[in-house]
């Protein structure tokens, strides 16, 4: 009895209403898949703006030639251990702003933001605990006029 059970229990017929032929989903990539939405950074420091040229002969109001406000003549020591000391030169009286920015242009720490007169300066800072070791900016802001250094902290 055994075995004629055995050999209905084989017999039987594959049931065909299991099997799908929808193909089978692909497997997941084996590199994830990030979804954010990072602001990329674009500095404000250049203008590319191509110069306007008159196409006409007729004559140009004169353009009066703006001089530099602002001249960094020396940022040392750099790398940067416990003081910063910043040599400028203004041309005219004007307010000079200091700040530290990492990488991306977030502002850091502000050294200073003070009215200055013309002529040559030497500042020294003291670096903040809170700046890890690494490589910043300086923006040196006399008036409008910017101008960016790339420091070292250690």
């Amino acid at each position: 009895m055994l075995l004629l059970m055995c050999s209905v229990v084989f017999a039987q017929k594959v049931d065909t209403s299991r099997i799908s032929l929808r193909p089978k989903t692909k497997p997941a990539s084996k590199f994830p898949v990030i979804k954010g939405s990072v602001q990329p950074y674009k500095p404000n420091v250049y203008n590319y703006l191509p110069s306007v040229v008159p196409t006409s002969n007729a004559k140009a109001p004169a353009k009066e030639k703006s001089e530099k406000n602002l001249t960094v003549l020396k940022i040392y020591p750099n790398p940067v251990v416990e003081q910063l000391n910043i040599n400028l030169r203004l041309e005219k009286e004007t307010n000079l702003s200091i700040k530290i920015t990492d990488l991306l242009g977030n502002d850091i720490v502000t050294l200073t933001n003070e009215r200055l007169p013309h002529g040559e300066h030497t500042k020294t800072y003291n670096m903040p605990s809170k700046l890890n070791a690494g490589i910043y900016f300086l923006r040196i802001m006399a008036g409008s006029e910017p101008v960016i250094k790339k420091i070292s902290v250690l």
